[in-house]
């Protein structure tokens, strides 16, 4: 009589995945809780901060410029590179504040600091994601403006910028962590992006050794490909996703490799 060996089974670590995904979610649900929770409105000024920026700076563009690059709505055109731009800019923020922020919970073995990363960041994404959607939906409507959105260069741009928030933020709150002075001079350091975004103009109307600088910028080319979404007859050829995930994934790479090695004597300071 032959015996049949019994196949074994391979046991998944989903222990440490299950512990990593309650932590996160409730770093996020603490985040939330506090940041929005504790001030009247809430989640509203979370969209009101940024509308009021476009809507601003776009009154003081029209005495400037009579015409703007591409469509008639000078709201419409700001809105569509700052929206995009301030996905980054608010996601690398908070990301690079995410150890200290979390600090007295990183205390506990339960909860590690990739945790804390990653709550920042997919609770900011959604966040940043819903403002743009909100903001752009009551923006359309309100200049009544007759366009047709693609979502695919649309959802695009959001991720490179997502992806940049994230590389940009680990690698800051690494720097900053280890040498405080850091955060002044990245404050510093990252007040032209703005500009370099392209969020007042178009790369095509710049000359073309300025063109050749800014193509080399991760920031123009998610700025333009949003743009691509919403004015369907703007079609740039230069717009590369390769080099907007270098320059997310190197950042990203040495800002993980930093907190790994480096993260109690960041949260002993």
């Amino acid at each position: 009589m032959t015996s049949h060996a019994q196949p074994q089974r391979v046991a998944l670590p989903t222990g440490k995945l299950t512990r990593a995904t309650r932590a996160t979610l409730a770093l996020m649900l603490r985040e939330m809780s506090t940041r929005y929770g504790r001030s009247p409105g809430g989640y509203v000024w979370a969209v009101l901060e940024p509308v009021g920026a476009v809507i601003v700076i776009s009154i003081a563009l029209q005495f400037l410029i009579r015409v703007p690059p591409l469509g008639s709505s000078f709201l419409l055109f700001y809105a569509s590179g700052y929206l995009v731009f301030y996905l980054y800019n608010n996601l690398q923020q908070h990301i690079s504040l995410a150890l200290t922020f979390s600090k007295p919970l990183l205390m506990y073995p339960a909860v590690s600091w990739i945790d804390a990363v990653l709550a920042r960041f997919f609770l900011n994404t959604l966040t940043g994601i819903g403002v743009v959607a909100i903001s752009m939906a009551g923006i359309i409507w309100w200049t009544e403006t007759n366009t047709t959105l693609d979502l695919v260069p649309i959802l695009g741009a959001l991720f490179m910028m997502a992806m940049l928030g994230l590389g940009h933020g680990t690698l800051n709150c690494a720097l900053a962590g280890l040498f405080p002075a850091w955060a002044q001079v990245w404050g510093i350091l990252s007040r032209p992006l703005l500009v370099a975004a392209g969020v007042f103009f178009i790369v095509e109307d710049l000359p073309q050794n300025a063109q050749d600088v800014l193509w080399w910028t991760p920031w123009i080319h998610a700025t333009t490909l949003f743009r691509q979404g919403v004015y369907p007859t703007y079609q740039p050829d230069y717009v590369s996703f390769t080099l907007v995930m270098l320059w997310a994934l190197i950042p990203l790479f040495f800002g993980l490799l930093l907190l790994r090695r480096h993260r109690q004597d960041i949260l002993m300071q």
